[in-house]
């Protein structure tokens, strides 16, 4: 995909969730958010794995929350594990384009060759995490960052 294809792609789905989750959209918690979320980015992206949300349940503990893809995700994961658990404990976002060189990176699925983890944050606390999954290596940049870190705010 292009550059300026992608972009205009994000920019439609910005629209859609503005339409969706902003001020005059549906009215509905966090969880109903993330699943709108993942359904709105599997529509649009579908050749990904595995697009998901983990949420914060206790101090340093994340647990699955919505999630789209044909794979099984790990149920709980702490901070320091995994790509997740570095972004959580980093609160930042963390783009591995090779995850079989990624010292801390635990595989849920033998297809995922690269792996995108968007912190959201409020008040500068982790309350949840967007993971993305691709099946090509470099599946995702900067523009992809941009993006999803703004989809992350209708949080």
């Amino acid at each position: 995909m292009t550059t300026d294809r992608k972009k205009q792609l994000y920019r439609q789905l910005l629209e859609k969730t503005k339409a969706l989750l902003g001020p005059d959209g549906y009215q509905m918690d966090s969880m109903g958010r993330m699943a709108t979320i993942t359904a709105i980015l599997k529509i649009h992206f579908p050749e990904w794995i595995f697009i998901g949300f983990y949420r914060r349940i206790e101090d340093k503990i994340l647990e699955i929350g919505p999630y789209q893809g044909a794979v099984i995700a790990c149920g709980i994961i702490r901070f320091g594990q995994g790509v997740c658990g570095e972004a959580a404990d980093k609160k930042k976002t963390i783009n591995v384009p090779d995850v079989s060189k990624h010292e801390n990176y635990i595989s849920c699925s033998p297809e995922t060759r690269s792996e995108i983890v968007i912190p959201v944050l409020k008040d500068n606390n982790v309350v949840s995490m967007l993971d993305v999954d691709s099946p090509v290596l470099s599946g995702f940049d900067s523009i992809d960052e941009k993006y999803l870190e703004e989809i992350t705010s209708y949080l």
